[in-house]
This record gives structure tokens, C-alpha cells and sequence, in this order.
């Protein structure tokens, strides 16, 4: 049986009390940023990657190119040796540095503060978009949908989309706006540390008896 609009709002509003629960302070785990655009270049260089994997290069690369003009300029060989043990690394150069010199050339050196100028950035999706403006500019657009949260919504049963893209309005849709700005966090902590896809800690999961995918008894 479908479940109705209405069922699947109030399981999601109980979903984001128990993440809160579990994950009051949760924030994103890229830690070597201090300014928008490090955080921007950081979180671009996380895709298809793990944050840890950007821990590991991110302090070397701003040693080296801290402010978007000396990215801008930056050789791109040595930007490479840089950032190549988290794969892709030719692509994510490229992009890093025509992002750095949009920034410069675009918007006077100052990372922009919108979804449609940030999405014009190289690099720069939605996903990336959402999260540098929730966390660096303290403006919540929308639920980031990373590969953690596209898996996760769908085992829930809160998307059946086939894309991240389109999975980003079904959640909209049944969370609350007052929770978007920490579940962009919690849900992808919840997929990295409990409801992973290898090995999912159904039996220890706070949210088991919420989950249709859970043979467990559900309360809804």
C-alpha cells in the first residue's frame, strides 16, 4: 500500500526528532577551511571521494594557494601532485582553479551568496551549493542529496526518485523547513556511521522502527 502525504510527514517530523536527538551538533566534517572559499574548493573536491581523503590534501593546498587569486594563478602540475590521492584529481584541478579565477574575475574575489551565481562556479552543483550556504552563510535552500542521502531516502521510503536532483524535493516536501539546516548534516552522518551500505547497524539504529525497509515492526 502507498503511503499518503500526510503518514510520511509525520514519520519524517519524527525521523528529524530522533536524528536531533542522536546528532544535536552535527556539522560537516571537513575540517580545513576557515573562509567561503576554502569551503566551496573543499566540498567540490569531496565529491565521489571522502571528506577524510580532503582532510588529508586540503592543508597542503592552502599552504600553498590560500586566497582564490593564488589558486587562480596556481600551476595546475602542482595543484595535481596535490590533490591526486583522491582520485579524479586532473578534473578536480581544473576545476578548482577555473573556480578560483570565476570567483576572482565574476565576483570581485568574494565567493557568492546565491544558488543560481554558486551553481555557476566550476565544479559547483546544487549539493555543493546547498552546503556552502548552510554552513558558510548560514542560509538553508534545501536538503543537500549526497550518495549517502540518495540511499538513505530511498530506504526510508521518503523518495522514490531516480536521481539526486529529484530526490532533493520529496524530501523537502515531508521535512519540515525548521529541520533542512541540520539534517543536511545529520543525514549524511547517518549514512557514514550507521545506516551504511555495506553493513548497516540496523540493530543498534534509532530510526529501525521507523524504517519500511526494516524487518522490525514499524510504528507508522
Amino acid at each position: 500500500m502507498t503511503e499518503s502525504l500526510k503518514n510520511k510527514k509525520i514519520r519524517a517530523k519524527e525521523i528529524a526528532k530522533r536524528l536531533n536527538r542522536e546528532m544535536p551538533d552535527a556539522d560537516t566534517e571537513l575540517l580545513h577551511w576557515d573562509d567561503p572559499f576554502k569551503l566551496v574548493i573543499a566540498v567540490a573536491l569531496s565529491a565521489q571521494t571522502t571528506d577524510k581523503m580532503v582532510n588529508k590534501v586540503t592543508p597542503l593546498l592552502w599552504d600553498m594557494f590560500p586566497t582564490p587569486q593564488d589558486l587562480a594563478n596556481a600551476d595546475p602540475v602542482i595543484v595535481e601532485q596535490i590533490l591526486r590521492p583522491i582520485g579524479f584529481y586532473q578534473n578536480k584541478t581544473k576545476n578548482a582553479i577555473n573556480c578560483a579565477r570565476m570567483i576572482c574575475d565574476d565576483f570581485n574575489g568574494e565567493v557568492p551568496q546565491t544558488m543560481e551565481e554558486l551553481q555557476k562556479l566550476p565544479g559547483v552543483g546544487r549539493k555543493t551549493a546547498n552546503i556552502v550556504l548552510n554552513v558558510a552563510f548560514d542560509q538553508v535552500e534545501g536538503i543537500a542529496v549526497d550518495t549517502h542521502v540518495f540511499r538513505i531516502s530511498h530506504k526510508l521510503k521518503l523518495s522514490n526518485a531516480k536521481t539526486p536532483a529529484a530526490t532533493e524535493p520529496d524530501l523537502l516536501k515531508v521535512f519540515d523547513k525548521d529541520n533542512w539546516k541540520t539534517l543536511n548534516h545529520q543525514l549524511v552522518l547517518f549514512g557514514r556511521h550507521t545506516c551504511t551500505a555495506r553493513n548497516p547497524k540496523c540493530i543498534k539504529c534509532p530510526l529501525a522502527d521507523l524504517c519500511p525497509s526494516n524487518e522490525a515492526p514499524s510504528l507508522f
